[in-house]
């Protein structure tokens, strides 16, 4: 029995590397064939591991409890998506409604919910070694690093093809149909990246390794030309000085002062950085959300033509689509307008000629107001309340390595909360499954089996 545990832990934790890696190739996985194949091969490798919980009976790690909120989130969608009102006038008999605007996407987007819930709760089980959550953080960054190359080869090259074509190589990156999602992959990688650098081992080698893949990724973001993960960016390297607290530490270690004023000169010298991020968060959501959205936007579910890609566009900027989304979230406060409905409810509230329909609010926690109501929003506070707790305990850990990896996966994770103010990057399935690797790599990282070795970067 133990050989067989062995064989599916190797199994089950490899396949959701490749997983991981095969994912991001086709357009970051938007299309439904694509999602219906990672949703698949996640569903096959919860079985193995539902096999190997039979056959071994060991314990579930503490951070799966995570996924309760995360859990209930989904059910409250499927409740969404439930035909339970009459329909008022209706031609069609005894036709009922939903709470969703579109009961087929709240469906949809539930079962890839409850995908990434099942690889998150893999992840957390059989990233169980120190050699395993290497992995897992090196994967993440090489993904990060092997598409900012092939951006930055095909922006050179010019090329609309290699295997790829975009609808249009203005709007698009590497192989991302919009440059913003390219963003959000290269801010997560970016954070582990930084957090390895500055705390990932007492030796120099980090430097040789870890900061010319840093100065990769930032020109690859200049480059791309998206603002939203610039400012984002910026605002990570500012978390990140403030976590590690670089001048109260070296006050600490040379200065004879008493106690009590480095204490004070060290909180004036956070609070001076917070002040700076609140500065950078505020100019870069006015920055960004002036921007004008092109009118074909994604095209509905992402079909990839070339329908309207010349000259079709609308001046929508997102403070346009803000308001709306607002006047949206004012109209249906407690249960929203159903998860994925979005497209179909903002029609009402949307004052436009009608070529252009938003497809997404251009921020995430608008929407999430908008497809939730004060319900769906809980359950995600309740989700990051018990984040922030498990989080700040893998800050801890004794090894310098974890901590190094812990801090940047929440860099990398704080980053795509700012982002996420003017895009929408973790609606795509790539994305938001590299974000549930972050997630674990901050949560598991303090129950991590550490293993006799030297140290590395």
């Amino acid at each position: 029995m133990p050989s067989i545990s062995r064989l599916l832990g190797r199994v089950i934790f490899y396949g959701l590397l490749a997983t991981i890696v095969l994912s991001a190739i086709p357009y970051g996985t938007v299309q439904l064939p694509w999602i219906a194949l990672f949703e698949c091969a996640v569903f096959v490798l919860g079985l193995l591991g539902l096999l190997d919980l039979l056959l071994t009976k060991a314990p579930l790690p503490t951070g799966i409890s995570l996924a309760a909120p995360v859990a209930a989130l989904c059910l409250f969608i499927l409740f969404q998506a439930l035909p339970l009102f009459a329909a008022p006038d209706a031609l069609i008999p005894k036709m009922r409604l939903s709470i969703s605007a579109d009961r087929f996407s709240s469906l949809q987007l539930a079962v890839k919910l409850f995908a990434l819930i099942v690889a998150g709760i893999l992840l957390l089980r059989y990233a169980q070694t120190e050699t395993r959550l290497r992995a897992l953080v090196y994967v993440v960054i090489a993904i990060a690093v092997t598409s900012a190359l092939f951006g930055l080869v095909r922006q050179g090259t010019q090329s609309p093809g290699w295997l790829l074509p975009l609808p249009n190589g203005a709007r698009g990156f590497a192989q991302f149909v919009n440059r913003n999602h390219f963003g959000f992959l290269v801010e997560m990688a970016l954070g582990l990246t930084l957090g390895l650098l500055v705390r990932g081992s007492h030796g120099y080698q980090r430097f040789a390794v870890f900061l010319p893949v840093a100065a990769l990724l930032w020109v690859a973001l200049i480059i791309s030309n998206s603002r939203g993960a610039i400012f984002a960016s910026l605002c990570q390297v500012l978390f990140l000085v403030i976590m590690i607290d670089p001048l109260r530490r070296l006050s600490e270690r040379t200065s004879a002062r008493p106690l009590f004023r480095r204490a004070v000169g060290g909180f004036a010298v956070r609070a001076a950085l917070i002040v700076s991020l609140i500065a950078v968060f505020g100019y870069g959501v006015s920055w960004v959300g002036g921007e004008t959205v092109v009118s074909n936007f994604e095209l509905a579910g992402y079909s990839f033509t070339q329908q309207g890609a010349q000259g079709n566009r609308e001046n929508v900027s997102r403070r346009d689509i803000w308001s709306s989304t607002w006047q949206l979230i004012k109209a249906r406060p407690i249960m929203g307008s159903g998860f994925g409905g979005y497209w179909i409810a903002i029609t009402k509230y949307h004052n436009a000629s009608g070529t252009y329909t938003p497809q997404e609010a251009h921020n995430d926690y608008l929407e999430l107001l908008a497809s939730g109501g004060l319900i769906g929003s809980a359950l995600v506070v309740w989700f990051v309340v018990r984040f922030v707790k498990t989080a700040h305990q893998t800050l801890r850990a004794p090894d310098p390595w974890i901590r190094a990896a812990a801090l940047g996966a929440i860099t990398g994770i704080f980053g795509v909360m700012i982002h996420s103010f003017v895009d929408f990057g973790l609606h795509v399935t790539s994305n938001a499954l590299m974000f549930c690797a972050l997630i674990v790599i901050a949560t598991r990282a303090s129950e991590i089996q550490i293993e006799t070795r030297q140290d590395l970067v």
